[in-house]
């Protein structure tokens, strides 16, 4: 047997630049590249062995390490997990810095390979700068704090464990059921460390998407529930687009009648105006997918892991008989709620249907009714993103500037705050993969982050981030990165002074506006925060913007520019579409010395009602 005497971390990056990925008809690394903020936990031993690697293992510096794992986690989704990104840290603060990214891949279901730095294996300088010393556990380091929120955890403390770790993590990072975040700890000293390695365990692997066909038992059953259905539903979730099938759901949809409402994940799995997609479903859904949900009696849920944003808090399915088919690869997902599993690829699940359901269709009286609602829907859209001579527009108002603006390839990206749930019932994806929202674990601070990854994924399309102005004061400082690395963003800015959707929660539960806008947080002054300026001096192309009567030439300039551009415009912290929408569940106390609070309990509990649990 041949052998090669390598670091831990020379053998590392040569793995990782050996596996191959089949994507959009091309044979291309699997891994695109490492993102890297060195410290001393990583920079003698991974910093040494990524700086010879060149463009074979990019390595890529970030400004922040949660930051860097968003954009990682961005790029993954925007390949439709068929490529991936590495993150390496140094220990204690570089390391931990990244645990809010590994839960949102977790939850999400997106790969992402994290390498944090970790204390010595041998123990001799303990204890080292940054190391969390546990009383009562040798053991434990900062770095168990991954293991909750990854899908493979390992730590590194001899070089030859990586023969067995690296293919039990790349197992877990393509495979489609099993697939989220993998942390490997490398304790620093071990990364230095040689020993001889085989030389093939460095040869190229090329990892093919795997795509399980249904069992023929879960198949029949599921068609048979089809045949019967007087009022079926499909929801698509985001497994439609990691199984590279919305052509398949399309067809599926056309031929057999039946409507499709999409989630924030699926959302541009059908193109909005099919005149099957009733847009968007659940507490940000449309009033056409929510009026369907309602009366199906059949809900064919796809590649989704129905979240309570997308079923209402299990009160929008309103049929006395509804039955749920789950089919998902996933079968922890597709068997919840008493679902009838189809355990199956996307695609290969729809395909398997269409014969199975050989010459049938939804009843027209169905299909129709779904055709009108969606017609109808659009006009609300349409009325809903019109300018006005309001004082301050609206989200929905600057949505619909966007849209107009950015053409049919562009991709939008936001994550959390009221943005999510204006974009999910009123942006209109031409395209698959045009509409890119965080909105599983719906973290502030992703969109700009998010953005750079996308553009990564995806540098021939334009990526326009909407973010407000609580998550950019959050994490901002991968603007500095745009720049740098030549990845155009077109940022806009929504000011409502504070947390404008966490307010309007607040005040729908009953609660006085307290801690969320600006002015009704303990201050003294009230800060005058220039977020133009703040963009500039981080290098973009900058403006503020006084309205929606000057949005169109500032985007208009921001698609001519050669670098990120940020467009800041202030918003109404209160306007939203009133039109949609779905009951969602917030607690809200029982006991309360407002009126408002014990009325809005009043109504939460009628609302609680219609809540279908266990079945």
């Amino acid at each position: 047997m041949k052998t090669v005497r390598l670091t831990m971390a020379q053998a590392l990056v040569r793995y990782l630049a050996a596996q191959r990925t089949a994507f959009d008809g091309a044979e291309l690394p699997l891994f695109a590249g490492v993102w890297a903020i060195f410290g001393h936990g990583n920079v003698a031993g991974l910093g040494e062995a990524l700086a010879p690697m060149g463009e074979a293992l990019p390595t890529y510096r970030a400004h922040n390490e949660q930051a860097m794992a968003h954009a990682a986690i961005a790029f993954a989704k925007a390949s439709r997990r068929r490529r991936i990104m590495a993150c390496t840290t140094s220990i204690g603060p570089g390391a931990t810095n990244m645990v809010t990214a590994a839960a949102l891949a977790h939850v999400n279901r997106l790969p992402v390979l994290l390498l944090p730095g970790d204390v010595f294996a041998s123990r001799r300088p303990d204890p080292v700068l940054q190391q969390l010393e546990d009383f009562g556990d040798g053991t434990v380091t900062a770095n168990d704090c991954f293991r909750p929120v990854s899908r493979y955890f390992d730590r590194l403390t001899r070089p030859e464990q990586l023969l067995t770790a690296l293919p039990r993590a790349l197992a877990v990072l393509t495979d489609p059921a099993e697939c989220g975040p993998v942390t490997l700890g490398l304790c620093q000293d071990v990364q230095a460390e040689a020993f001889d390695y085989p030389e093939s365990f460095f040869a190229e692997h090329l990892w093919q998407p795997r795509r399980p066909p249904p069992d023929r038992h879960e198949l029949a059953a599921a068609a048979e529930l089809i045949r019967h259905a007087t009022a079926p539903l499909i929801i698509a979730g985001g497994g439609v687009h990691y199984a590279e099938a919305t052509d398949a759901l399309a067809r599926f949809a056309e031929r057999h009648g039946i409507p499709v409402a999409e989630t924030q994940a699926g959302k541009s799995a059908l193109a909005h105006d099919h005149p099957l997609n009733l847009g968007s479903i659940g507490v940000t859904g449309s009033a056409a997918a929510n009026a369907c949900a309602e009366q199906a009696d059949l809900i064919l849920a796809v590649g989704t892991r129905l979240q309570d944003f997308t079923t209402g808090s299990w009160a929008l399915f309103r049929h006395p008989d509804r039955r749920l088919v789950g089919l998902n690869i996933q079968p922890f997902d597709a068997g919840k709620r008493q679902a009838l599993p189809l355990v199956a690829d996307a695609g290969e699940g729809l395909a398997a249907l269409t014969v199975a359901l050989e010459g049938h269709r939804a009843p027209e009286t169905w299909t129709v009714a779904a055709r009108d609602r969606a017609a109808a829907w659009r006009l609300v859209v349409d009325a809903a993103t019109a300018p006005d001579n309001a004082p301050l527009p609206s989200d929905a108002q600057v949505i619909g500037a966007v849209q107009r603006a950015a053409g049919p390839h562009a991709i939008v990206v936001g994550a959390a705050g009221g943005l999510p749930g204006e974009l999910h019932k009123l942006w209109r994806a031409d395209e698959p993969g045009g509409y890119h929202l965080e909105y599983g674990y719906s973290c502030m601070g992703y969109e700009i982050a998010g953005g750079l990854g996308v553009k990564l994924a995806r540098p021939d399309r334009e990526v326009f981030v909407l973010v407000g102005d609580g998550s950019y004061l959050m994490m901002n400082s991968e603007i500095a990165t745009s720049v740098a690395l030549g990845l155009k963003l077109i940022i806009l800015v929504l000011d409502n002074r504070g947390f404008g959707c966490i307010d309007r929660l607040q005040r729908a539960t009953g609660g006085a506006s307290f801690n969320n806008l600006l002015a009704d947080t303990r201050h003294v002054t009230l800060p005058a925060v220039d977020f133009r300026a703040h963009a500039a001096s981080l290098g973009a192309a900058a403006e503020h913007v006084a309205g929606l009567t000057e949005l169109p030439q500032a985007l208009e300039r921001a698609r001519a520019a050669d670098r990120t551009s940020v467009i800041v415009i202030e918003t109404d912290p209160q306007r939203t579409t009133a039109d949609g929408g779905h009951w969602w569940d917030v607690a809200v106390p029982e006991v309360s010395p407002r009126a408002e609070v014990a009325a809005a309990r009043v109504a939460y509990d009628a609302n609680r009602l219609n809540q279908r649990l266990g079945e």
